[in-house]
């Protein structure tokens, strides 16, 4: 098992992670004029990341000690957890920005009556779901055991008995409602909105709306499919891993997401960023077409 690999892979991820993630938490939060409501799930997302790229200095040490842990139970469960979290928080956000632009492009006149209040309500059902599922795992039986060599196992390489009577609820309901349903509306929605953002003629920012569609597929489709593959076919613990640190990969991933569909212009090092007014217009004189361009950003 190449040990040294996932640590590489890990410590890569941390460093560009954590600045990255800072960087955006700032400029999201702080820096930038929001031309759309979406921001709060965008700012929620790279919260997400940060608190992921927080624990992963435990998945390194872990790795480069042979799959060894040496934190205790409860460090194990807290990790893990947030770990697993990270995936489907993300995914969750990712289909919420999806559905956002799905309503602004196709019902624009349904767009302009949704307030933040109404976004800020969903990202706190999506967080108590979270916890939810974070104390019941936190609070429970230990999540590590014995492995080859007298090292200790971190949330992984389970029994058939732990599988059956404890974790395959969990993995079921987060397979389902945490992956194939979420994927299965941003591969439903965004081809429609790509579609429809394409006809929209003489628009100086089609190309980043397109390329936000394009990121969030991509980062979906190399980061998360391949471990709810294997996953779902139940491949070996050594295959997982592989598949884990994909996962992982997309915490480096999802800034290109703030960046595309935040600005028209590049993030520059002074810190002296503004977004581009937003486009005012009337619904009366106008055609839907640009006012579908002024709720989009475009």
């Amino acid at each position: 098992m190449p040990y040294s690999l996932f640590t590489i892979i890990y410590s890569v991820v941390f460093v560009l992670g954590l600045i990255e993630n800072v960087l955006a938490l700032y400029l999201l939060s702080c820096r930038v004029t929001h031309t759309s409501h979406s921001y709060v799930y965008m700012i929620n997302l790279a919260l997400v990341d940060t608190l992921f790229v927080c624990v992963l200095p435990f998945k390194i040490h872990y790795h480069l000690n042979w799959n060894n842990w040496i934190f205790g139970d409860m460090a194990c469960r807290v990790t893990g957890t947030l770990y697993y979290i990270n995936i489907y928080l993300s995914i969750a956000f990712f289909t919420c920005i999806c559905v956002d632009r799905y309503i602004a492009v196709l019902h624009p006149f349904t767009y302009i009556q949704i307030k933040v209040l109404h976004y800020v309500v969903v990202v706190a059902v999506l967080w108590v779901v979270a916890l939810s599922v974070m104390v019941p795992l936190i609070l429970g039986g230990p999540l590590h055991n014995s492995g080859p060599r007298n090292t200790t196992l971190c949330f992984e390489n389970f029994t058939t008995s732990s599988w059956t009577s404890r974790m395959a609820p969990y993995n079921i309901l987060a397979l389902v409602f945490g992956f194939v349903i979420p994927f299965s509306i941003i591969l439903i929605s965004y081809p429609l909105v790509a579609k429809r953002v394409s006809q929209i003629k003489h628009s100086i920012r089609k190309r980043k709306a397109l390329t936000t569609i394009s990121i969030i597929l991509l980062i979906c489709t190399l980061c998360f499919l391949p471990y709810h593959l294997t996953h779902l076919l139940h491949f070996l613990m050594r295959m997982r891993r592989v598949t884990l640190a994909l996962v992982s990969v997309n915490c480096c991933l999802n800034p290109l997401l703030y960046y595309f569909s935040s600005s028209s212009k590049r993030w520059r090092c002074n810190f002296k960023l503004r977004f581009r007014s937003k486009i005012v217009y009337t619904i009366c004189d106008r055609k839907q077409s640009d006012f579908v361009q002024g709720s989009f950003g475009l």
